[in-house]
């Protein structure tokens, strides 16, 4: 199969599971900048917290360097991740924005409470598509 033929629209993965060092905070970071993305709190218990396809516990040693990109369905969504972020005092990775490594694609990124890069990304474009 070549990659021009693929259907960037098929999930590929079920979930990802990352290990933080506080779930608490963990938590806390997720929610806020997610729900501007609509994505919901599914399951919250002592030491493990799930979204839909993103869980995040704390029995092992923190995941570190993940880049995690989240779709958002327009570009103000992408800026409302942002600021709920950057306005809760979490740390700006890269301000909303049209990204020149892929036509019409508008994305913001922070870095969660375990230095993982979060992305929230708009496909702008009829031809924003592919990796």
């Amino acid at each position: 199969m070549e990659p021009a033929d693929w259907d960037w629209s098929k999930p590929i993965f079920d979930h990802v599971h990352l290990r933080v060092a506080d779930v608490q905070a963990s938590k806390r970071f997720y929610s806020l900048v997610l729900e501007p993305l609509g994505i919901p709190l599914l399951m919250d218990t002592p030491h493990m917290v799930q979204f839909p396809h993103l869980a995040l516990s704390d029995d092992k040693e923190p995941t570190k360097g993940a880049h995690i990109a989240f779709i958002a369905k327009s570009r103000e969504q992408v800026v409302r991740f942002h600021a709920a972020g950057v306005n809760a005092g979490f740390t700006d990775n890269g301000a909303p924005g049209f990204r020149d490594y892929r036509p019409g694609w508008y994305a913001a990124y922070l870095l969660d409470p375990d230095g993982n890069n979060i992305e929230a990304l708009f496909r702008d474009a009829p031809d924003a598509e592919g990796v």
